[in-house]
């Protein structure tokens, strides 16, 4: 019988799925996904609902750093432009959310690519600070424009409904952010499998090669700006709908430093990077939380020593994995599988 994988054309050596093996493994998972809300409390899926936002943000901004070499520190920004443009479609103009929800999308993926313009002429850290520029000025109009986003009051999110299911429920919101997490996965894949996928690593490797073989670098980082931020306004959509009340401190530059960190955590440039990277984030938060509480009872006099202990953690995990597992965990994830695969051989 033989043995290992063998491909006759391209078709099957990009299918996504390559064995059996791991098509069960993934509909395991759907299924336990699916049955979570059933079993588990209101807080842990109201948990599981802000991760997986986490996980679209993730994947856009994995597209723009990871697979475009592109540094972005002001994604939160442009999941505040998908927040508040959805908020004001379905509130004040009363379009229904199904449609606000991609039109939210379109409106960050517009203003991403306004933003993304100057990619032409910059890279490294000049671009991650125009890109903070980006995070400032579209903190400033959504605190400045009164009559629209509300100022620093805010808005008050008017929940979305599809049909006859009302999302005021965070089971309902959790579904559907798990069917927008799910397709946001695969589109992601998908466009990493494409000719753009291919162009965006090029760019990122060598830019000036890439430019020489016919690779429209400017097209491609404004593409890969607009791909990236329509994720991040798909999920500022989804955190509306989430906290139900938002302000422009919902979306400020800790946030995008955070999605930026979850990315670095998971590994840049891997399609499960998001997914690793969020997991592990927010169960580190959890065990944080946790810890603070406990040392907070023991030590009542001295609380004010630990209020900064999460940026502390986080800021030694992020140096630790830069140092020593600067490729994420999905890495060390693919390096887990390939030995298991050659057990009990050592080659």
């Amino acid at each position: 019988m033989p043995a290992g994988l063998f491909h006759e054309n391209y078709q099957s050596d990009e299918r996504i799925f390559q064995t059996w093996f791991v098509k069960a493994w993934l509909i395991a998972f759907l299924i336990a996904c699916g049955l979570f809300p059933l079993v588990a409390s209101k807080y842990m899926v109201s948990i599981m609902t802000e991760a997986g936002i986490a996980i679209i943000a993730c994947h856009g901004l994995n597209v723009l750093t990871g697979f475009t070499g592109q540094i972005s520190l002001g994604h939160a920004a442009f999941m505040g432009v998908g927040a508040y443009t959805c908020t004001i479609l379905t509130g004040q103009a009363g379009i229904p959310f199904i449609v606000a929800l991609p039109l939210a999308g379109a409106m960050a993926a517009l203003v991403g690519m306004i933003f993304g313009i100057p990619s032409l002429r910059l890279r490294g850290l000049y671009l991650a600070i125009a890109t903070i520029a980006a995070q400032f000025i579209i903190e400033f109009v959504i605190r400045r424009w009164d009559s629209l986003t509300g100022g620093v009051e805010g808005l008050f999110v008017d929940p979305g409904s599809i049909g006859p299911i009302q999302f005021d429920d965070h089971i309902n919101l959790y579904y559907l952010t798990f069917v927008l997490a799910v397709l946001a996965t695969m589109a992601v894949k998908n466009i990493v499998r494409a000719r753009s996928g291919r162009a965006f690593v090029a760019i990122r490797d060598r830019y000036l090669a890439a430019e020489v073989i016919g690779v429209h670098v400017f097209k491609y980082r404004l593409m890969s700006f607009a791909v990236s931020s329509f994720f991040a306004g798909i999920a500022g959509a989804l955190m509306a709908q989430y906290l139900e009340v938002i302000t422009h401190e919902s979306f400020t530059i800790h946030q995008s430093i955070d999605y930026l960190a979850m990315c670095i955590i998971g590994g840049l440039g891997h399609i499960l990077g998001g997914i690793f990277g969020v997991g592990f984030w927010f169960i580190l938060e959890r065990l944080l939380e946790v810890v603070t509480t406990g040392l907070n009872t023991a030590f009542p006099d001295h609380v004010t020593w630990f209020v900064s202990i999460r940026e502390v953690v986080f800021g030694c995990v992020i140096v630790l994995f830069l140092i020593f597992e600067p490729d994420g965990l999905a890495a060390r994830w693919r390096t887990i599988r390939a030995y298991w695969k050659l057990w009990p051989f050592s080659y």
